[in-house]
């Protein structure tokens, strides 16, 4: 499977970031973190486009994602420098170097200039330099033969090797004349392409490929070279053919290769197209990135199932240990009791010794030579002199008898300690019902955990609502939020609404150059009407009418003023009369999880839970905490309600002005 990008892969990506509708260029660069030890993100606004991310993983990929990793609550100090140097900054290119596995993006702040430059070879970097190219901070400081990769050094690039794209047939007959090793191999290793490409340009060629690369002939050199200008000729065409290359694995078909452009090594494999390189690269190095967070999560939940697992294992192994030696030590105390006359006289006879002066050696001598003429010296296994006990064999069972002690006291402490022990395996059972019960509590809570999206949309700043046909519908919030609209995000195929009387957001649907239908275009009405002065001043109904982009001007007549947030209009009105003002609020619960409000209709279709709201007597916070309450009596999940409806997110759905719930 692919580890890391090929120069290929790295030219596919600086044309994608440095042009057309996947260009970065003019992104304003918001906050940088490092969710991993060779990985950053910098978080970008992308005019036109909204929040997106730019991933780097030093040595091995670079790409824009949708698949972010968590960040770290205590943010590391590389980061932290960068944000110091790029912050608020705009990026001016993105290029590659020499078709190497290395992109600079160009960054300007406050007119200061800096290089942030990614090495995605092995073991990987990442460098900002200043305009002079001296090393302002390197995620790793390192030093090499003739390169130093530390602050206040000037960034040497690594040793250049022939770029394919550029390479003549003298510089390959060179090449192979000094090279030990086949043509495959040369290539791949002395022309920056690695293996996967080198064996295409062989295919291509029709050259031999495990030839020695000395033997290759003037033939075969121009058929690599013209190979090589056919294979690349999209990186430079700009004609990109995104794709991963599956194949089967266990069972399973999985990617295993993510590619900017077609190759015939691959003809017969499964593949899945993407519109943009980008998008490929998330996909195969982006997903994988976050599923291994993923496993990771879920590897320590496991884990800490684990311990509930084996804790209880342990108990129940405790309490068929306690249960086994209470019935042993009451064995014993029993057999004791059963060779009472015969214990007491052996018991008496060593008494007898003692009180005589004999020693303890002279006795177990003494008992040694009688085993083989008295029965009860036989039972006899072992003396303990310091101690003043024997250990007897009765019958198969050992009993440690104190001489200094009657039978039935040594049989009580036989008794004494099977009732401790049985006291132990009554505490042990106690603790497994309360492990079992924890289980069941940990089990419950996993189950019904709601998965929350933190995925944010560009629109969530100001108000929207997704219509029933599917249509996404921005309005402004304020002045600023008005003349942002307008000027950022109001596109000549889109529809724009406004109400007759002032006091009310810029409206704009966002066609995509569709056709939009009537539901839409009526729940839009009722939307710039509901969220307007209209719903402000305790009237039900308004009027309002829709016009083309082009009609809105921000010049007006002569010899008058435009506020901020106002807006010149002219030419035509098309009317809606008469419209009911209307709003709801609901729980979006499926892909994104959110809070959602708009036109009743409409948060009906996308959502759930949903609430009806009125022109009443409370104000938005009263009224946001109201629904809150009834969302955390219905799921019953108060922590996941908080996380997507708290009573301030639904406040900043509802319309202006007071209200009340609909009953």
């Amino acid at each position: 499977m692919k580890k890391e990008m090929t120069s290929a892969d790295v030219a596919a990506l600086a044309l994608e970031l440095g042009s057309g509708d996947t260009s970065i260029i003019d992104a304003k660069i918001a906050k940088i973190y490092q969710p991993a030890p060779d990985e950053i993100r910098i978080n970008l606004f992308v005019y036109e486009k909204g929040r997106d991310n730019l991933v780097i993983e030093a040595g091995k990929r670079a790409h824009m994602s949708q698949h972010i990793r968590p960040s770290p609550k205590i943010p590391q100090s590389f980061p932290m420098m960068l944000r110091k140097h790029i912050m608020a900054g705009r990026i001016t290119f993105v290029k590659q170097y020499d078709f190497d596995r290395i992109l600079e993006i160009g960054v300007v702040r406050g007119g200061i200039v800096t290089v942030l430059v990614v090495e995605l070879f092995s073991p990987g970097n990442i460098v900002l330099l200043d305009s002079e190219r001296k090393i302002i901070l390197p995620m790793k400081p390192v030093t090499f033969k003739g390169r130093r990769i530390r602050s206040g050094e000037v960034y040497q690039y690594p040793e250049a090797q022939i770029s394919p794209v550029d390479a003549t047939a003298n510089d390959l007959e060179n090449v192979f004349a000094t090279s030990d090793a086949d043509v495959v191999r040369t290539i791949a290793t002395r022309f920056n392409l690695g293996g996967v490409l080198a064996e295409e340009v062989c295919a291509r060629s029709g050259v031999n490929k495990s030839e020695p690369a000395k033997e290759m002939g003037f033939d075969g050199i121009e058929a690599i070279i013209f190979a090589l200008k056919e294979l690349f000729k999209p990186l430079l065409s700009g004609d990109l053919k995104p794709c991963l290359v599956k194949k089967e694995e266990k069972g399973e078909v999985k990617p295993f290769d993510v590619l900017p452009l077609e190759l015939s090594i691959y003809k017969d494999h499964a593949k899945e197209s993407f519109p943009t390189f980008n998008a490929a690269l998330d996909e195969f190095f982006g997903k994988a990135a976050a599923e291994s967070v993923q496993e990771e999560v879920i590897a320590v939940k496991k884990e800490k199932v684990d311990v509930f697992a084996r804790r209880l294992q342990k108990q129940e192994a405790a309490i068929e240990k306690f249960g086994k030696d209470a019935d042993k030590q009451t064995r014993i105390a029993e057999v004791i009791y059963a060779n009472y006359v015969e214990i007491e006289q052996i018991i008496n006879i060593l008494k007898q010794a003692r009180d005589k002066g004999y020693s303890w050696d002279e006795i177990k001598s003494i008992v040694k030579k009688a085993k083989d003429t008295v029965p009860a010296a036989k039972w006899i296994e072992n003396i303990n002199s310091a101690e003043g006990t024997i250990v007897l064999n009765l019958d198969g069972t050992r009993a440690t008898v104190d001489i200094k002690l009657t039978i039935p006291q040594n049989a009580q402490v036989y008794y004494d300690k099977a009732k401790k022990l049985t006291k132990k395996k009554d505490g042990a059972l106690k603790a497994i019902e309360d492990t079992k019960l924890a289980m069941q509590k940990r089990e419950k809570k996993v189950s019904s955990r709601r998965k929350v999206s933190n995925k944010k949309y560009w629109y969530e700043r100001f108000r929207w609502f997704m219509s029933s046909d599917g249509f996404l519908v921005v309005a402004g919030r304020d002045a600023d939020t008005n003349e942002e609209i307008v000027k950022k995000y109001m596109e000549k195929r889109d529809i724009v609404f406004h109400t007759q009387d002032p006091g009310a957001p810029i409206t704009v649907i966002k066609t995509m150059g569709n056709e939009v239908p009537e539901t839409t275009l009526q729940e839009t009405a009722q939307f710039v009407v509901s969220y307007s002065s209209v719903w402000k001043s305790g009237q039900f109904s308004g009027d309002c009418y829709w016009i083309k982009p082009e009609q809105v001007s921000k010049t007006p007549e002569t010899g008058e003023y435009l506020k901020k947030g106002s807006f010149v209009i002219r030419g035509e009105r098309n009317y809606f009369r008469d419209v009911q003002v209307a709003a709801a609020i609901g729980l979006e619960l499926e892909g994104s999880t959110r809070v959602i409000g708009g036109p009743t209709s409409a948060v009906r279709k996308h959502g759930q839970n949903v609430v009806e709201v009125v022109p009443g007597k409370y104000n938005q916070n009263d009224v946001a905490k109201k629904i809150y309450k009834l969302y955390v009596e219905k799921l019953k999940e108060p922590n996941f309600v908080k996380q997507i409806a708290s009573p301030d997110k639904i406040a900043m759905m509802l319309p202006p002005g007071e209200s009340d719930i609909k009953v």
